[in-house]
């Protein structure tokens, strides 16, 4: 396998000089497995799973949180979903499975450019 799947290349984005892991995978300079990719989002296997199945989808445009979003943003959310139901079919686990971002410290958010995670592959115990 050559470099498909791999993340090397990007198109211009919004991400600025200074930027977050993924705004650096998004601009080609980390290496990634990527599962899909067009001009406004990415999606990558997380390098640390917390399942059989466990994705991670972002938008390019450099989003920090949920909390950030402004109006003209939210056709990516709906993109995101759309790229989700695709990648659950793709990976088989469209029976169960978990898309969710954390906003903010309190809520766990670590890498602050906006990320859902789409976990499945296994049964998911309840959060709440």
């Amino acid at each position: 396998m050559g470099n498909e799947g791999r993340c090397t290349e990007s198109p211009e984005s919004d991400i600025e000089k200074e930027m977050t892991i993924f705004g650096k995978i998004i601009r080609g300079e980390l290496p990634c497995e990527k599962v899909f990719e067009n001009e406004r989002i990415l999606a990558i296997k997380d390098r640390y799973p917390t399942a059989p199945v466990h994705i991670l989808i972002m938008p390019k445009k450099e989003i920090p949180n949920l909390q950030a979003l402004q109006p003209e943003d939210l056709p990516l959310i709906s993109e995101i979903i759309l790229v989700a139901q695709k990648l659950a079919e793709e990976f088989e686990i469209t029976d169960g499975y978990r898309l969710l971002t954390n906003s903010g410290e309190e809520a766990g958010q670590t890498i602050f450019h906006l990320h859902f995670h789409l976990i499945g592959g296994r049964r998911l115990v309840h959060l709440a």
